[in-house]
């Protein structure tokens, strides 16, 4: 696949069956998110990798901090939480672990973590594999990164779902560019 048609064309696929992406195609998945932009070659992420079993521990997890957070949960709230990770049979948790750095800010490494996340999708559509990110708040919740494991100062930048495309890609949308340029003369 060429570079420009991967960068103009990649969509994220919703609907994911088995089987997950192999070792070798893992190996590219991660190693393209460790090509992100990397100010001081920090490399400021890690990632966790959730499939079989542990998805449905996942998703009680999901569970369990939306009534932790006090959401009212009713019973529906509570079972799409609970399925979620169910969506796709590997779910990618990309967390930011940010240094403290002299030069790098860490907003800056937690920026880095989220392109570090988009080389992920990128790959994944170069390769055929179906992906997309969907986080949503419970992504943010302590209660979510104490069961994640996360150390002090960690946090999840996305949760990636990755699997065979139950449907052919749709077509990207072209929006027009200009609606988003514009010059600073100063």
């Amino acid at each position: 696949m060429e570079a420009l048609d991967l960068l103009l064309n990649r969509v994220s696929v919703p609907r994911l069956i088995e089987p997950a992406p192999d070792a070798a195609q893992r190996e590219i998945l991660f190693g393209a998110a460790l090509r992100a932009p990397d100010h001081g070659g920090l490399r400021p992420y890690r990632f966790l990798t959730v499939e079989g079993e542990a998805r449905n521990r996942m998703g009680s997890l999901l569970a369990e901090a939306l009534v932790e957070n006090g959401g009212g949960a009713d019973e529906k709230a509570l079972e799409k939480a609970r399925s979620g990770p169910l969506r796709a049979p590997l779910v990618v948790v990309v967390i930011a672990k940010p240094q403290d750095h002299y030069k790098v800010p860490k907003a800056e490494q937690v920026i880095t973590a989220g392109c570090a996340a988009h080389g992920v999708l990128l790959a994944a559509y170069a390769l055929g594999v179906g992906a997309v990110w969907r986080t949503g708040e419970l992504a943010y919740s302590a209660h979510v990164a104490r069961g994640l494991g996360l150390a002090a100062g960690e946090e999840v930048v996305a949760f990636l779902y990755l699997g065979t495309p139950l449907n052919p890609a749709r077509e990207a949308p072209k929006p027009d560019v200009v609606d988003f340029v514009s010059e600073w003369q100063g």
